[in-house]
């Protein structure tokens, strides 16, 4: 049986980084105006909606790897965006804090961003962009066979 590979139109990983590429274009001209990049910004948007918590929990709600995050948390403390302090309980482990300054960079800009959610929530339609989250929501969650050959 002949495996044929699907058109580039029809690829889910290119439909993937076409789309991401459509919604990140305008966020990243106003990420350079405010000094940040994607990595940096996705950092100091989860620490502003969650508060303070350990690396680990960053890098798997920033979608970063560890090593990553690690080189970035660096960064954004030298920028004065964020502070890292002792776990109270346990001070091998860290928590990480956006500074008042971190958040001014969120505030600055959120009008924006939610413009821009906004744009494409109306142009989509409320329900087709619902429906959008949903799904690519349950592709995160998705289980594959192909996980367990890593």
């Amino acid at each position: 049986m002949a495996h044929e590979i699907p058109l580039t139109s029809r690829s889910l990983p290119i439909a993937l980084l076409r789309a991401r590429e459509r919604v990140m274009g305008p966020i990243r001209r106003m990420l350079v105006e405010a000094g940040v990049t994607e990595q940096q910004w996705r950092v100091l948007r989860v620490l502003e909606e969650e508060g303070p918590q350990e690396p680990t929990h960053i890098a798997d709600r920033a979608c970063l790897l560890l090593p990553s995050l690690t080189r970035i948390l660096q960064k954004l403390e030298a920028k004065g965006l964020v502070v890292r302090k002792s776990h109270p309980v346990d001070k091998r482990r860290q928590i990480v804090e956006i500074t008042v300054k971190g958040a001014g960079i969120i505030r600055d800009n959120i009008d924006y961003t939610l413009l821009l959610a906004e744009e494409i929530r109306n142009t989509l339609g409320p329900e087709r962009h619902e429906a959008l989250l949903d799904l690519l929501n349950d592709l995160h969650e998705l289980k594959l066979q192909s996980d367990s050959r890593d």
